[in-house]
This record gives C-alpha cells, structure tokens and sequence, in this order.
C-alpha cells in the first residue's frame, strides 16, 4: 500500500486576523489542536506540523508529530511547504497538506480524501463543495519537486493550476473548508 504523510501548516502570522488565531479557542479547544484531531498523527506514515510558534510546537511533539520550526512566516506559506515536505518526504509516496484554521473539519472528510486517494494515487486529491477545491489536498510524490521550487506567499494551489486535469475533487461539506480569517 502507498505510504502517505502529512504536513499540518500552523506558521502563518494571523494577519488578517489581527493575532496568532490559531490559539484561539473555538468550541472548547484551539484552533490548531482541532486541526490535531482531525489528522491524528498516528494515521500517516510520517506527519508534521510547520509553525514559528514554540506553544504549538511543543504540543505537536507531545500528540507525536514532527515540530517543524519556520523561522521566517513572513517569507509566506512556500516555506512552510518547502520545509513540511522535506520533513516527510523521505519513504512517503504521497503527502497530504492541511491549514490549521478549518475549525470544522471532521475526521470522516479526511477519511474520504484518503479513500479517494488511494483508489487513483497518481491523481492530486483535495476536497472540495460544489466543484471548488479546498483544503486539505494530497500531492502525490511526481509533484514533491514543483512543491519544493515554490517561492513566495504561495501554495500548493500554484502546482494544482499548473496540473488542473490531475485534479480529483473529494466532496465535503461547505462548513468543513470555511477557514477562521476574521474574529
């Protein structure tokens, strides 16, 4: 079976939000420790999560992920990328990328991404509502170079574009892909 990683994306600078959101409590529990629950690090082969926070690190080595330190957010989510990947890359045939502000993602949606997946590993997966792609998105290992050339405030949304017809849409419930951008 085809081994696939995860790489938890908790490094941005809440901008937009006006502080760190991911500490934030939403339904009793912080934002990024949701996004712990959903993806539980025991279900990847390898999984990591990329931040500048030392609070979410810390709490990522202790839920037996990968703490990746990102020493410089401001340089934009290729970064965090970049360095997410090559945490988990070595033996990983796929990796899946997630944010850490989806407050309601479930488990289950996850579970269905992985299924889609697995039944066409070569394919990018992501789920999606009503034909628009959100996040999390499965890269398959053929795309482990592009992901890693990426430069900027940019994502893996920049590989997809460039691969529209590799795209394989896993539906999911539009509250599932609403991110926390604004108090």
């Amino acid at each position: 079976m085809p081994t696939l990683s995860a790489v938890l994306l908790a490094a941005g600078l809440g901008s937009r939000y006006g502080s760190n959101k991911l500490l934030v409590p939403v339904e009793g529990a912080p934002l990024y420790r949701r996004a712990f629950a959903a993806l539980p690090a025991p279900s990847f082969f390898r999984a990591a999560v990329v931040s500048c926070y030392d609070e979410i690190l810390a709490d990522a080595a202790n839920s037996r992920y990968i703490p990746v330190k990102n020493p410089h957010p401001q340089e934009g989510q290729s970064l965090s990328v970049r360095l997410g990947l090559a945490a988990v890359a070595e033996g990983s045939d796929a990796v899946l990328f997630a944010v850490c502000d989806q407050p309601w993602l479930t488990r289950e949606s996850v579970e269905r991404l992985i299924a889609g997946w697995r039944a066409q590993p070569e394919r990018i997966c992501a789920l999606g509502c009503g034909g628009k792609r959100g996040n999390p998105c499965i890269f398959p290992r053929k795309y482990f170079g592009e992901l890693l050339a990426l430069t900027g405030d940019v994502g893996g949304s920049k590989v997809i574009k460039a691969h529209p017809s590799d795209l394989l849409l896993v539906e999911a419930p539009a509250r599932e892909l609403a991110d926390l951008d604004r108090p």
